[in-house]
């Protein structure tokens, strides 16, 4: 087991990562107030992992109040959200009740905004069974849920108590979605890693056969490069920089996400194509070179993800992008890369570049 620590003072909170930690009961009630917690899954996961988990809970005394939620973006709202809030008032939860979310990154956003919000407030803990959930979503206490003019409009600033990342889940996780996580695990690489990039790039093929050595490293060296960033700037208020460069290709990814409708691009495919746009238009700023933008697209195509993004039309693209969590006082701020390992926040980017450099990267 690997263990990392997400150092916020008193919120600080430890990342566990291996093999067959759903088992280990005994280092989640570590974390509980008391032994009992309401757990948020889907219809997806819950059948494959809980009652392995709830077995290995049981044995250390802990009761569970079930919360099944569909699976997908398209739930990602103030309705699921809602079935939560009944859930744990029906079953008389209180704030000693822990909220543990066992799902991807929809089920953590929910379960979490949820915990956040809940009687103002109760512990959580993640159990993130993706890919894209294990090396990004679950870590840094970001949570909430999408509106129909913009993704992750609503939503709180909570850490969770323990992330417990199990690498035996990504066994069951189809080949798309372990494309999609991918796209994060690079994401470190490009914004502060070139070490890491290099390393992804030599071990790429390997990741994508789900090598458990290969994988449990690369998840490792996410989480240390995110918990790094989220103790330096926890809410996102450096002006410059700061963890706002976690956001490498999201102002453009998630203007797919919207545009398109949620769940019809996986986040981590818009993230892949959005993260090309900023290539694209670092290249344009005379940032980085062809080969560098044609790099960045060989190792994404060799992770399964697209490179080509819907044309959604340069307005449509500006429009979306302008609901972007990143504008402040009407000036959008975007995360580019100045080098290979090297990212950057400029808000005084020509509109005409970046017009130019989403027309480049669009499709049919």
């Amino acid at each position: 087991m690997r263990r990392l620590n997400v150092a916020l003072a008193e919120r600080s909170y430890p990342i566990l990562i291996g093999g067959g930690l759903l088992s280990r009961g005994d280092e989640i009630l570590a974390h509980l107030r008391t032994p009992r917690i309401a757990l948020v899954s889907n219809t997806t996961v819950a059948p494959l992992y809980l009652d392995f988990l709830a077995r290995g809970l049981e044995k250390v005394g802990v009761g569970i109040t079930p919360i099944i939620l569909p699976d997908g973006e398209a739930h990602k709202t103030w309705e699921s959200l809602n079935l939560i809030y009944d859930a744990l008032l029906v079953a008389r939860c209180d704030r000693s009740t822990t909220v543990v979310a066992l799902g991807g990154g929809v089920i953590g956003d929910l379960a979490g905004f949820a915990a956040a919000t809940y009687q103002r407030g109760v512990p959580f803990i993640q159990i993130p069974t993706t890919l894209l959930s294990q090396v990004d979503s679950s870590v840094g206490g970001k949570t909430g849920i999408n509106h129909p003019r913009g993704k992750n409009m609503v939503g709180a600033f909570w850490q969770p108590k323990l992330v417990l990342a199990d690498t035996d889940t990504l066994r069951t996780l189809p080949d798309r979605e372990l494309s999609a996580g991918m796209a994060e695990v690079i994401k470190y690489g490009l914004i502060r890693d070139l070490p890491f990039l290099e390393w992804l790039e030599a071990n790429m093929d390997g990741l994508m056969a789900r090598d458990g050595e290969l994988l449990a490293h690369a998840i490792e060296c996410s989480c240390a490069n995110k918990a790094e960033v989220v103790a330096a700037d926890e809410f996102e208020t450096a002006k410059d920089g700061g963890r706002a460069l976690l956001n490498l290709g999201h102002t453009f990814g998630h203007a797919i996400e919207t545009g398109m409708g949620y769940g019809v691009w996986l986040h981590g495919e818009a993230v892949a194509a959005g993260t090309l746009m900023a290539a694209e238009l670092s290249r344009r700023l005379g940032w980085l070179s062809h080969a560098d933008v044609e790099r960045i697209r060989t190792l994404l195509v060799r992770a399964g993800l697209p490179v080509t993004a819907p044309d959604l039309g340069a307005a449509r693209y500006l429009e979306l992008m302008s609901h972007d969590k990143k504008v402040i006082a009407g000036s959008l701020r975007l995360i580019l890369l100045k080098a290979l390992g090297a990212a950057v926040t400029s808000a005084d980017v020509p509109q005409e570049k970046i017009v130019a450099a989403i027309a480049a990267c669009c499709g049919e």
